[in-house]
């Protein structure tokens, strides 16, 4: 834990200014994102809690080296995604592994809600889906769509945050996350129809 010396209501700008100058205050960075990075790590697949914390202390290096490099006209947040994004999918071209999908313990119950606009009466999910189902049918969906999805509903962050972290047009985001939403409902169907027809 941080010291009292350093005011924890410092904005991610503020603390990354202070921490240019005196770099004691990067301790705030990995506090307040070291357990949102850990999470996100994980839904990207990395199921070994060893190789998750191997992939954050690279993401804190690489963030603490490039600091000086942060532009100050985006939000940290995006950036220091960004670069968890990178060091994950490197991660996964160093070991020659797909992702394994561990989006949350089994045990956890995951609820995603995906808003369809009344444009159409059939949704994604009916209100919500389990983990499991929902962990597998991302582990089938193409990367391009399953990024963004963890990212817009798992992370919570705005179509604008996206297209910093991935570097893609905030419309291919959109476009992005609508057709994942429907190739993950076919997947879904799909997986639904294969059940009802086992004996």
């Amino acid at each position: 834990m941080l010291g009292t010396e350093i005011p924890q209501e410092l904005t991610d700008a503020q603390v990354v200014a202070q921490s240019l100058v005196d770099r004691s205050y990067f301790a705030l960075i990995v506090e307040r994102y070291e357990d949102k990075l850990m999470r996100y790590i994980r839904r990207l697949g990395v199921s070994s809690h060893e190789d998750r914390q191997d992939i954050l202390q690279e993401i804190f290096l690489k963030v603490y080296k490039n600091l000086n490099g942060f532009d100050s006209g985006l939000l940290f947040s995006s950036w220091i995604y960004r670069i968890a994004h990178n060091e994950t999918i490197s991660w996964y071209r160093k070991q020659n592994v797909r992702p394994e999908g561990h989006l949350i313990s089994d045990n956890e119950e995951l609820f995603l809600y995906i808003p369809d606009g009344g444009a159409s009466a059939e949704q994604l999910v009916d209100e919500a889906i389990d983990a499991k189902r929902l962990r597998q049918a991302l582990l089938v969906l193409d990367a391009k769509y399953r990024d963004p999805i963890i990212l817009r509903f798992f992370e919570h962050k705005e179509y604008d945050e996206i297209s910093d972290i991935l570097k893609i047009p905030i419309g291919t985001v959109g476009t992005l996350i609508s057709r994942g939403k429907m190739k993950l409902q076919m997947i879904l169907t799909n997986e639904e129809t294969t059940s009802t027809k086992q004996p």
